[in-house]
């Protein structure tokens, strides 16, 4: 069976069964354990991480030692500090499981030696960074032109499972508000959907 990561590069383009076996020699598989670092502010991100199994948030840490989460990583998504991976500064995020989780990672130095070994990578990267560019574009957007309700209901809307999988204070994180002010929110949810 095909590992997911490769499913996941296969989704923009082809490969052989040559390639496919000269990336999965590079893939080293991790397992964290929920509240495991993945990444730690000022470390060198070296790895691009895909999310096999759990959940993992990005986040940064305030000068009064409050978390803002950037985004949360699942199945199928990719994980890193993306400038700290390009130009080896040391990483702004923090990457830590939210969840039990299994990631398979490339090293930097290998993704360089894999995107000069098959080319048609350099499109699949392109793409994943036009995606995380878009995602990063409406994140931004939806906190300048949404207010806290419609923030909410745009989250659960797009991110239905994750509101069982993560605690009411790291999704009030994500969206900017008080964990008590999306409990108002919620209830307003549950209310509304009754017949």
């Amino acid at each position: 069976m095909t590992h997911s990561f490769i499913q996941n590069i296969q989704k923009h383009v082809s490969l052989s069964i040559e390639e496919i076996s000269y990336i999965e020699s590079f893939l080293k598989l991790k397992k964290l354990k929920k509240k495991e670092f993945l990444l730690q502010g000022k470390e060198i991100c070296t790895n691009l991480s895909y999310i096999d199994k759990g959940c993992l948030k990005i986040f940064t840490i305030g000068e009064n030692g409050e978390e803002h989460i950037i985004f949360f990583a699942i199945e199928d998504w990719w994980a890193l500090d993306l400038k700290s991976f390009i130009t080896k500064e040391p990483a702004r995020f923090f990457i830590e499981a939210m969840e039990d989780s299994e990631i398979s990672q490339i090293s930097n130095d290998n993704f360089q030696l894999l995107l000069d070994k098959i080319p048609k990578l350099e499109k699949w990267f392109r793409i994943l960074l036009q995606n995380a560019l878009i995602a990063s574009e409406n994140r931004i957007d939806h906190k300048l032109s949404l207010n806290a309700e419609q923030r909410y209901f745009e989250f659960s809307k797009k991110y239905p499972s994750l509101e069982t999988r993560i605690s009411q204070r790291q999704i009030a994180s994500y969206l900017g508000i008080t964990p008590e002010f999306l409990s108002k929110l919620r209830a307003q949810k549950w209310k509304s959907k009754k017949p």
